[in-house]
């Protein structure tokens, strides 16, 4: 590990220490093995959920569509973190360049902000499906979806450009170079930072507030009128039955904003450096294994697929 004494605090900075686990070398054999089938299951189920999609009938609907992009984001957002902490767990010399460490925060940042983008686009096509179910292959029909699922990819790659053009303009490196984390995440880099701390999380906050809050506020009125709709459903069963449809993305949207507001909005989790790692694990590691999961687990649609998949493979084997 480099010095990171006060005799260096005049050092330009041009890589960065990731201390990882630090704490727990000891258990590194044993978390290499956990989080490398973590992660082989989540690459596994979100591509098969892809395949799924793109090859069966029954689950070509915008519904389903919206889920493959999500799938696909999962893979990427994963494999931007889970390989790299995969080899530091296995090997002292952690360092990671200057440039390495800016590309891994872009795609964290591009990825992370696509997914609250596709939520909010998935929660608007729960709101048209139980709503308005009439209109509702009118309302999303097919050049629509496209576009949407578009727009959220580039939302999301452009906010993350702006983002990271402000973080270049605004943090200066001079000091200490070991970032307390297993990625390039922007809190432990800000520590490290000798710029005016003020202006940097000025310029952090208005950015995180345009890509969370405006996606989040949206998933929340598409939700209040589907709460609204649904309560006026006389039966109990129909209740249940249009609730249904949409319990799925309401648990994936809980499980990702939820673990963003432990990790980046809670004061303790900032203060505890192993407190917010074992959170940055949930929505890194955990989160995108879950939502494949989640949404084919209780869901009939995605199980009659997966098995008519299977026959299908079955009977390509044997010709």
């Amino acid at each position: 590990m480099p010095a990171v004494g006060p005799e260096n605090t005049t050092m330009v900075v041009r890589e960065f220490f990731l201390l990882g686990f630090g704490d727990l070398k000891e258990l590194n054999p044993l978390l290499f093995f956990v989080f490398g089938i973590v992660y082989l299951v989540t690459v596994s189920a979100n591509l098969l959920l892809v395949i799924l999609v793109c090859t069966q009938q029954g689950l070509q609907t915008p519904m389903y569509f919206f889920l493959a992009n999500l799938s696909c984001l999962e893979v990427c957002y994963t494999s931007n973190i889970v390989p790299r902490m995969l080899v530091d767990l296995l090997r002292e010399h952690r360092m990671i360049s200057m440039v390495g460490c800016i590309i891994q925060l872009y795609f964290f940042g591009a990825l992370g902000s696509t997914e609250c983008y596709l939520l909010a686009v998935m929660s608007y096509d729960r709101y048209l499906a139980i709503c308005w179910p009439l209109h509702y292959s009118t309302l999303l029909h097919g050049t629509l979806c496209v576009e949407l699922a578009i727009g959220s990819w580039l939302c999301g790659f452009s906010v993350a450009a702006a983002f990271q053009a402000a973080m270049l303009s605004s943090l200066n490196f001079c000091g200490g170079n070991v970032v307390d984390h297993f990625f390039c995440d922007l809190k432990p880099l800000q520590k490290l930072s000798c710029s005016d701390p003020y202006l940097v999380n000025l310029v952090c906050m208005s950015l995180t507030s345009l890509v969370t809050l405006v996606p989040f506020g949206l998933t929340l009125a598409s939700y209040w009128k589907i709460l609204a709709v649904v309560l006026r459903i006389p039966s109990i069963i129909g209740r249940q039955k249009a609730f249904s449809t949409c319990s799925s993305h309401l648990v994936v949207v809980t499980l990702f904003y939820g673990t963003l507001i432990l990790v980046y909005a809670v004061p303790l989790a900032d203060q505890v450096p192993a407190l917010n790692k074992t959170f940055s694990l949930f929505y890194t590691v955990v989160t995108p294994m879950c939502n494949p999961l989640i949404y084919s687990l209780k869901n009939k649609e995605v199980k009659e697929a997966l098995r008519k998949f299977r026959i299908q493979f079955c009977d390509f084997n044997l010709t």
